[in-house]
């Protein structure tokens, strides 16, 4: 596969800016403006028409709306929003004009989530990146034991799961920091590199969330190669309104309980919104009484993988002021997990266990386990003054994770735990990191186009602690600027371009073993303390671009793009030289590896019919120097335990595939729903070349028939569905990995809604893995052990809504 060169990328992109910016200024006129309540306050999801054709646009979620290609003379704009009175105005066009609108709020409250749809479906065929965007309705109705298992249900989502309460993202067959999670417009910052670390995010205060597929690294940066997972929050309360939600939720599997509280008030301009939840959970069962782990037998009590019970908190407090042209929030929240790891699978020597004491308990959290403490401010401003859009954020956070465990020496370690260190005798591991977060966004309106100019910084401090070593301590920064063009060709072909530059710095600090070892030089021994890791200082630079296009006609929709992403090295990758107790393997990093380059062409189509529709999204993607963990033939007895060592390295590797959706209507009450994914990827240069990536995910389809009945005088939003999965078998892989057998799995949900004291109370009832089946998940953490995915589990999750509104000029 040819690579463009540096010099030809720039001047095909230049050349693109040109020709979009020299029709900036047309011959035809638009008129824009802001719809608002009788509050002032921005309404989303208005349809703007000219009565009499087809043209008609909808009102983003700050109200704004655009229609574009007008003639002179006089036009008539109808505005309709489900819930407010529809009216219609006639202005007299003989220039590019603003106006303001005001709505008045009718009492229709039910058909609101119609037209939140329409909305979710003008932003999609406005962006050339393939993106999805689920609700708060959808994430109650498929809860998972956490958010990112919860989305594993849209076709390209997987996760690599680490248990019933921890999961952490793949989007098309990557992860880790491969994927950017942004959290209210900050990009999360945990321990994501560790395949046993979970996203620290409270899924009870996820109220949308957007998944983008494609090359993001020009909106979002480094890590961004295979897209971003954008969380957004409630939207901010009506004015002179107060109320809230109850979350109850309970699991068989793992007798989970839990809830989730809100309480949100708000005057004319002020608003408080806050939320706690508390989950519980024992140790979740498998379909076997036994596994492997590298051959030695582990028997199973009752089924129980013991020690992976675990508990959650989540606290959050939303603080904001609103006007008619200004908006800021403050957003603190604080989540916290405490849960152990399967303790058969963890450390030097899994049969040093304590089988009795830890099948005592299914509740209890004993060593091996983790505590993991993510806190965050982040304060989020928009500004609006003509056609500027100016939105901020600026964000802290702190994760701090603890990973405890009893002391088993190793290498050159003292059989017994010195009196006289500092550090807890079970503290095995402890990373402790700091961001500063600050980005600055300016979107303007220019004729037929939309220009964002944006800016982004983010500064870390990464301290370590424990009596092992694995990844060395570190500080970096990065600071990126982006261009990013909209331009409207006419009403049927929307076209986009972006440049972006970032430069980014890290600083890696040596680390000292605390104990001598022996090092032997001829026939000369003599003892010393290891230097593990070196200081060491990388500084990298990066131009990315993403030229697309986005085609609209009535029924069939097309969309394009084809761009660059990176991805700068992470300390794990530079620095690691030690043992990883949860794979049983000794890594070591490489101080030379340069920033991951990557290609991606996506490419979407997507045909809509009366009863049925159909989306596909194939999907080509090149890395010209993958960074992966190299099982090399080499095995460390010095400070490994005999271990297999893992070396950081870089190849060439070619990835393609494709998503599908069909959906089709039989009758008014019975729809079916197929979600379809494929990948490939091949290693093309290296010491694997020819093999795949780890974590690859099979083929497979979800097959869903769903029966909504409509009944007089009876719960309103009931619905009966059935899930078939079929996983295909997983063949091509990598070593250490093996072969992993297809599988099928049957799902069922059912929910409605009834009215308790004239507040809408809604049940939704899941049974995960009815029948019970024992299947191997490819993308599971526990996969190379063999350990069996979570049994059948009848999830039972109740919300009570409450809220009263009272009008008040």
């Amino acid at each position: 596969m040819s690579v463009f060169t540096s010099m030809q990328k720039f001047i095909c992109v230049f050349i693109l800016f040109i020709a979009l910016f020299s029709d900036a200024f047309g011959q035809n006129f638009t008129l824009e403006g802001l719809i608002s309540d009788e509050h002032h306050q921005p309404i989303s999801g208005v349809a703007v028409s000219v009565p009499g054709s087809n043209k008609i646009v909808f009102t983003d979620q700050d109200g704004h709306f655009l229609v574009e290609s007008l003639e002179s003379g006089k036009t008539t704009l109808r505005f309709a929003r489900l819930g407010y009175t529809t009216i219609e105005n006639t202005y007299s066009i003989y220039t590019s004009m603003k106006i303001n609108v005001t709505l008045t709020a009718e009492v229709k409250q039910l058909k609101e989530v119609t037209i939140e749809d329409d909305r979710m479906e003008q932003r999609n065929k406005s962006e050339s990146l393939n993106i999805q965007t689920v609700d708060a309705a959808f994430i109650q109705r498929n809860l998972g034991g956490s958010l990112m298992k919860t989305l594993e249900r849209l076709p390209g989502i997987k996760t690599i799961g680490i248990g019933s309460g921890q999961s952490k993202p793949l989007i098309r067959g990557l992860g880790f920091n491969r994927v950017v999670v942004v959290d209210k417009g900050v990009k999360h910052e945990g321990q994501q590199w560790g395949a046993d670390h979970g996203l620290e995010i409270d899924q009870f205060a996820a109220d949308q969330v957007e998944l983008i597929k494609g090359a993001a690294s020009f909106i979002y940066g480094s890590d961004a190669i295979a897209g971003a997972i954008a969380i957004n929050p409630a939207p901010v309360p009506m004015p002179n309104s107060i109320g809230g939600s109850v979350d109850l939720i309970g699991k068989t599997n793992n007798n989970l309980l839990g809830g989730s509280v809100n309480f949100y008030a708000r005057n004319k301009q002020w608003f408080l919104d806050s939320r706690f939840t508390y989950q519980d959970y024992g140790d979740y069962r498998v379909p076997t009484d036994e596994v492997y782990v590298y051959d030695y037998q582990v028997k199973l009590k009752d089924n129980f993988l013991r020690n992976t019970a675990g508990r959650e908190t989540g606290t959050h407090l939303n603080i904001g002021y609103v006007n008619e042209h200004f908006r800021s929030v403050f957003y603190l929240s604080n989540t916290f997990s405490n849960s152990g790891f399967f303790a058969n699978a963890h450390g030097l020597e899994p049969r040093n266990v304590d089988a009795v004491m830890h099948d005592a308990s299914s509740r209890d959290i004993l060593r091996p386990s983790q505590k993991v403490n993510h806190f965050k401010i982040i304060n989020r401003s928009v500004l609006e003054d003509g056609n500027h859009r100016f939105e901020g954020e600026l964000g802290y956070q702190r994760n701090l994770r603890k990973e405890f465990s009893d002391y088993v020496n190793h290498g050159y370690m003292p059989p017994v735990y010195p009196s006289f260190m500092t550090i807890p005798s079970d503290l095995e591991r402890e990373f402790d990191k700091v961001v500063y977060s600050a980005n600055l966004r300016d979107r303007i309106t220019l004729g037929k186009h939309e220009l964002s100019l944006g800016l982004n910084g983010e500064h870390q401090n990464n301290g370590i602690n424990g009596y092992t070593f694995l990844v060395p301590a570190f500080n970096q920064y990065s600071v990126g600027s982006f261009v990013y063009d909209k331009y409207r060709l006419n009403d049927k072909i929307l076209l986009h371009a972006a440049l972006r530059y970032d430069h980014s710095r890290i600083r890696m600090f040596s680390y000292t073993d605390w104990f001598p070892s022996t090092i032997t030089s001829g026939e000369v021994a003599r003892e010393e303390y290891v230097v593990r890791s070196s200081d060491l200082k990388r500084q990298f630079n990066s131009l990315v671009w993403s030229v697309g296009a986005n085609y609209n006609l009535d029924r069939f929709s097309l969309k394009a793009n084809i761009g660059k992403s990176f991805r700068m090295p992470i300390a794990k990758e530079l620095g690691a030289n030690g043992v990883n107790y949860h794979y049983f393997s000794f890594e070591k990093g490489d101080p030379s590896l340069a920033p991951e380059q990557s290609y991606q062409a996506d490419l979407s189509l997507e045909w809509k019919a009366e009863r049925w529709s159909i989306l596909l999204s194939p999907f080509y993607n090149y890395f010209s120097n993958y960074i992966y963990l190299n099982p090399t033939s080499g095995h460390d007895t010095n400070y490994g335990a005999g271990n297999q060592i893992f070396q950081y390295a870089q190849s060439k590797v070619l990835r393609y595939g494709a998503e599908l959706q069909f959906k089709i209507k039989f009758l008014k009450t019975l729809n079916a729903e197929v979600l379809g994914e494929y990948l490939s990827a091949e290693q093309r240069s290296g010491d694997k070349a020819g093999y795949t990536l780890p974590f690859s995910p099979p083929a497979s389809a979800l097959f869903n028939l769903t029966w909504s009945p409509v009944l007089k005088n009876r719960p309103e939003g009931t619905y009966f569905s059935i899930d078939c999965r079929v996983t295909s078998p997983q063949n091509n892989i990598v070593p250490p990995e093996k072969k992993t057998p297809g599988y099928q799995l049957i799902n069922l949900q059912a929910g409605t809604t009834v009215k308790f004291y004239n507040q809408s109370l809604m049940f939704s009832l899941q049974a995960q893995n009815v029948l019970n089946t024992r299947y191997l998940n490819h993308t599971s953490f526990y996969r190379l052990i063999a350990l069996p995915e979570m049994g059948r589990n009848i999830v039972l999750s109740i919300k009570l809504p409450f809220s009263n509104i009272k009008n008040k000029p």
